[in-house]
């Protein structure tokens, strides 16, 4: 419905009512607007454009039917956010997982199913449960002991939705579920184009642990959730084959060549080995205090082949592809030009 895109577009902008009615140079008053919104009554076509532009979206895109209900949002983080901030936040979840379910039914293909791992949600009370639920994940998705190539494709391939997004630098990710009329949540773990690759892949394996984990409330779910991250993308039985069992020191090349086999961050690696006992605290005292002085706000040697989800950008070229819609409507639902999609057609894209 118009009045649900003009809200989620508004939102996803950052604007009150009164700064849309000013963006549009007064056309028309925030008060008509809300009740746009509310669907109490419908602008004019020239209202419709100067919306449409003053949102930057299409007018295809305010005035398309919404082929999806998404009834609502359940966020786990966010709380300490400024209001505006996660409002825009929530508004752009809303809006990019619109777009996916509208393509998939478009193409009359099921959503990717939620593939909850056997026996999942486990039960974690303690911090270390996080270790052992790791090695269930692992088995139940049949992951063996090697390093994870890729999270991002990893969480898309069992069913979540993996969105990555401009968000406040206080937040690192968040998980949610997006509710339709009738038919089952779907999974959506997001995370910040801000941080660092590694970051990422941290964040995202840190979302999974809250989807995968029933943590009874007042434990310390953050910290339960930081284990399994650290568990599932560094276990113990490679780590202990590339570094041995018991260390007393480690030096900065060997440190680096480590983090980038599993891909986590080198601050993230040296937390691992004290936790596993491979190295004690003064250990890591000394290379905190030595050579990973700056790793809290400068990652060494950082990874440099992004994880970027990609299943919602093939369905896309594939609907193009089938005739199932425009080059117009790719463009509208990938955020790119017309232009830009004709040439990633013709494969004359960069």
């Amino acid at each position: 419905m118009f009045s649900e895109r003009l809200k989620l577009a508004r939102k996803r902008s950052g604007l009150s009512l009164r700064d849309l009615s000013s963006n549009m140079n007064g056309m028309v008053s925030a008060q008509a607007i809300g009740k746009y919104e509310r669907d109490e009554m419908m602008p004019s076509s020239s209202v419709a454009i100067a919306l449409a532009d003053a949102l930057d979206v299409t007018t295809t895109y305010l005035l398309s039917p919404t082929v999806v209900s998404l009834a609502s949002v359940e966020f786990r983080k966010l709380a300490s956010t400024k209001v505006r901030e996660r409002t825009m936040v929530e508004a752009a979840v809303l809006d990019h997982v619109d777009r996916y379910l509208q393509v998939e039914e478009l193409l009359d293909i099921a959503s990717s199913v939620w593939e909850i791992p056997d026996g999942a949600p486990y039960p974690a009370d303690t911090v270390e449960d996080g270790e052992p639920t790791a090695a269930r994940v692992r088995k139940a998705w049949n992951l063996g002991g090697a390093p994870i190539p890729n999270m991002t494709e990893l969480l898309e391939e069992h069913g979540i939705k993996v969105l990555k997004l401009d968000f406040p630098r206080a937040v690192d990710g968040l998980t949610c579920f997006v509710h339709r009329s009738d038919e089952t949540a779907v999974p959506v773990v997001v995370c910040s184009i801000g941080k660092s690759i590694e970051r990422q892949r941290f964040t995202l394996a840190h979302e999974l642990g809250h989807l995968v984990m029933d943590i009874p409330a007042g434990m310390p779910e953050e910290k339960i959730c930081d284990r399994f991250a650290s568990a599932l993308l560094v276990p113990e039985d490679e780590l202990v084959r590339e570094v041995g069992r018991r260390r007393l020191d480690f030096g900065f090349g060997e440190l680096v060549e480590i983090k980038k086999i599993f891909g986590v961050s080198a601050a993230a690696l040296v937390i691992r080995m004290r936790d596993l006992g491979i190295i004690g605290q003064a250990t890591v005292t000394r290379i905190f205090r030595g050579i990973g002085r700056s790793w809290r706000t400068q990652e060494p040697c950082p990874l440099t082949q992004p994880e970027s989800p990609k299943r919602f950008r093939r369905l896309c070229l594939r609907a193009l592809a089938e005739d199932v819609i425009s080059e117009s409507k790719a463009a509208e639902l990938l955020g790119m030009r017309v232009s830009e999609i004709e040439r990633v057609m013709v494969g004359t894209a960069d």
